[in-house]
This record gives C-alpha cells, structure tokens and sequence, in this order.
C-alpha cells in the first residue's frame, strides 16, 4: 500500500464572531455575485448557515470560515483549525 501526504495549501480563513458585518465582509469579498443571497445565512444569533459541497453546514461563533483552493466555503471548528493550519508568511 502506498502512503500520501497532503500538499502545502494556503487558504483563506476568517473567525467567526458573530457579527453580521463579517458575515456581509465574507459575502461581498468571498462570493461571485449569483451565489451572495443563497449561500450564507445568519440566524441573527450566533449562527451562520453556510452551503458547502456536502449541504448546509452551521458555524457557531468562534468557528473558523474557510474559502478553499476552489472558492468552496466551510466552516471549521478551531481545535481542528489549529491542528491543521498556522498562520503563512
């Protein structure tokens, strides 16, 4: 069996504070125009609803917002976050 490892990506990521101004900043920076309205939804809470490639998906406040190396949006929670990533030159 052949083993593999991932490659370096850089990625884009904002923490989640619940604000809706960095849920407009996300939209209006990270989306095309056709997508804005539909793919992120704040309860006006502490939740933000976000359409990802497996469905909906909830990021609480403190969750990461990722925009991968396809445009493609996720939320991440920040033990994993930081697992995973650190902060790139």
């Amino acid at each position: 069996m052949k083993r593999f490892k991932k490659k370096p990506v850089i990625i884009d990521a904002v923490q989640w504070n619940g604000d809706d101004d960095l849920a407009v900043l996300i939209a209006t920076e990270w989306m095309d125009d056709k997508s804005k309205e539909t793919l992120i939804t704040h309860d006006g809470n502490d939740s933000l609803f976000i359409e990802t490639l497996e469905g909906e998906m909830e990021a609480k406040v403190g969750d990461w917002i990722i925009r991968g190396v396809a445009g493609e949006l996720y939320p991440c929670k920040p033990d994993i976050f930081e697992a995973i990533y650190e902060l790139a030159e």
